[in-house]
């Protein structure tokens, strides 16, 4: 079992791991081993997640989320396979705990004050008078 809140545990089955090729410079060592991992956790279809935080989750996922409601996370920052694995793990579990917060309270609407509405008019009006002198000078002095 991974822990990831008090509530919420996932069972090691629903995270399935596969190993592949990484990308980029890294000479020999990237070209002849697997050390990126490719982490695949079933979101929809997990029991162990609410219905709201597996919500929460897929739109925290956005472009990582595939059709099916699967989330694909891919960690090749690191060398070995180990440090690869525990990082792609570290990326879900922090993940899901984003997506078990509650989401913050609805904005409460205020209206802005009598004293607010007359400072916003006077500085329009300012403004206006500073903007009108820029105009074409005429001969009238």
């Amino acid at each position: 079992m991974i822990e990831v809140t008090p509530t919420i545990s996932l069972s090691d089955d629903e995270v399935s791991e596969r190993f592949i090729r990484a990308a980029g410079p890294g000479g020999q060592n990237v070209n002849k081993v697997s050390t990126a991992v490719e982490l695949r956790f079933d979101v929809r279809g997990s029991p162990s997640l609410p219905n709201d935080v597996a919500i929460r989750l897929m739109k925290l996922g956005g472009r990582r989320v595939t059709q099916d409601g699967v989330l694909v996370l891919v960690a090749m920052t690191h060398r070995t396979q180990e440090r690869n694995r525990a990082d792609a793990l570290a990326r879900l579990l922090e993940l899901i705990r984003k997506a078990a917060e509650p989401p913050p309270p609805p904005r409460k609407k205020t209206k802005p004050t009598k004293a607010s509405k007359i400072r916003r008019v006077d500085a329009k009006v300012r403004r206006g008078g500073i903007k009108s002198n820029r105009g074409r000078v005429t001969g009238e002095d």
